[in-house]
């Protein structure tokens, strides 16, 4: 059953800036409202995998073992580390530049779904979150489960889009000064160097 206090926990959850959140800022800033509308897209996409793992309960399997926990966590480390050098590079795909050549969608929304899908802790998060709020019937729990993860992703997509918005309508205030764009870019360099870092250091 979805219940008032599961809707105000994960709009919580959603509206906080994480990786996704940064990486469609960056995209509407260096590329517009329709590209940040991919990466929003590629980012709730990305949350799917994790979902499923919650509700068939691989999450439990992820998180007892110890080597896969630690392949997928760093893999996921070594795709935010090249995020941070594509924000960097002056074509890069995260770059804020006033002429950069906008990416095709789906390079966009693949991006935005793997910083999601090589995340492991999303889906020990998501095995946290959603069983307190399942009405206690077995016989109903996966459905339950699945209606609470599509709300999550509504929730998610909405989110992400308005935070993409933002950002493209800032662009063309924000790509008037070169100096700007340079520590722009080296600002989100830095955020996702540091999300990498964090990650490395997670546990299962």
């Amino acid at each position: 059953m979805i219940s008032l206090q599961f809707l105000v926990t994960a709009f919580v959850v959603v509206i906080a800036p994480g990786t996704g959140v940064i990486y469609t800022l960056a995209i509407g800033l260096g590329q517009g409202r329709g590209p940040a509308l991919m990466a929003a897209m590629g980012c709730t996409l990305g949350i799917v995998p994790h979902l499923l793992a919650a509700t068939l309960g691989l999450a439990a399997l992820l998180h007892t073992s110890a080597l896969l926990f630690q392949i997928v966590k760093f893999a996921g480390v070594a795709y935010l580390l090249y995020l941070a050098w594509q924000a960097l590079k002056s074509d890069g795909a995260l770059s804020v530049s006033a002429n950069r050549n906008r990416d095709s969608g789906w390079r966009i929304a693949r991006r935005g779904a793997l910083i999601n899908i090589l995340n492991p802790k999303l889906s020990i998060f998501f095995l946290a979150l959603l069983p307190p709020f399942l009405s206690g019937n077995p016989a109903t729990a996966t459905a339950e489960m699945v209606g609470m993860g599509a709300i999550f992703m509504v929730m998610t997509f909405a989110v992400f889009v308005a935070y993409g918005v933002f950002a493209a309508a800032a662009r063309d205030w924000l790509l008037t000064s070169d100096r700007i764009m340079r520590w722009l870019n080296r600002g989100f360099a830095a955020i996702f160097a540091a999300l990498g870092a964090r990650l490395a250091f997670e546990r299962a």
